[in-house]
């Protein structure tokens, strides 16, 4: 017999989100080693915040939120604070119940500073490669070393001669009317007035991201960001290359970009290497 296709709201739930999640889905095992990671973090939260005043949202719930965001790749945490609202599997992998209110977007924005202070995603990444190496997932013989243009939120119409910061009266301030033709620009004598880190690179203002890969599982072992000053690359790859652990002879993959005397020479310079 057909069933009727009835529109009626329930007032009550009886089933929990934990039983909606399949038992095989990928991010149960993602959150059991988050849990144990933010309860290791928990020192560190305290630090951050005052013994006094209302409760804030609490920063595991922040960080659980942000790694969605990753995996997922939500474009952004108003998109993220929209799905954390109907999807079910976010609410769950975060911690909120169906009846839990979500926080508003500039929340994320308010607690930034203050988890980038306490230096929170380090100690997060740092804590994710401690609970890797215990269940031998770590190799310490074979890594590969990249970089790439990670774009700034800055226009290219702030990038100005550095003596010269003023602009027509008449312009919107938010918005200047530049003329680019027949003027030469460069880091020695142009900087963007609201991000003045920001170096031009390839018509775009942006900074370097690097990374270290273990090539027997695919890990990320290292990372930093960095200027974009032209040997960014090679000089944070000695650096990553100098901070692995032990001094076993290793093998390092890189592109040609890394392809020079002097960085072959400095690695070796820091261990035993063989790089291809």
């Amino acid at each position: 017999m057909r069933g009727t296709d009835e529109q009626q709201g329930w007032l009550f739930s009886y089933i929990s989100a934990e039983k909606r999640i399949p038992q095989g889905h990928p991010l149960r095992a993602i959150r059991t080693m988050v849990d144990v990671i933010l309860k290791d973090l928990s020192p560190q939260f305290e630090i951050l915040y005052s013994k006094t005043g209302r409760p804030s949202i609490p920063p595991e719930k922040l960080l659980r939120a942000l790694l969605l965001q990753i995996l997922y790749s939500v474009r952004s945490e108003r998109l993220l604070v929209e799905q954390l609202d109907y999807n079910l599997l976010f609410r769950w992998f975060v911690g909120l119940s169906m009846d839990d209110e979500i926080w508003d977007t500039t929340v994320f924005s308010k607690n930034r500073d203050r988890l980038l202070k306490g230096d929170i995603a380090r100690a997060f990444f740092e804590r994710v490669l401690v609970h890797a190496r215990e269940q031998r997932l770590l190799s310490d013989e074979h890594f590969t070393i990249d970089g790439t243009l990670i774009e700034a939120w800055a226009s290219q119409k702030s990038f100005k001669r550095k003596e010269s910061r003023s602009h027509n009266s008449t312009d919107d301030p938010g918005n200047p009317s530049v003329d680019f033709r027949g003027e030469k620009q460069s880091n020695e004598t142009h900087q963007s007035t609201t991000d003045p880190e920001a170096r031009g690179q390839e018509s775009k203002l942006c900074y370097l991201g690097h990374v270290t890969m273990e090539n027997r599982h695919g890990l990320a072992v290292n990372a930093r960001v960095t200027k974009a000053t032209g040997t960014a690359e090679r000089e944070a790859a000695i650096d990553m290359l100098a901070e692995l652990p032990g001094r076993n002879r290793i093998t390092v993959g890189a592109d040609k970009a890394y392809d020079t005397k002097e960085f072959a020479s400095s690695a070796k310079s820091v261990g035993t290497f063989r790089l291809r």
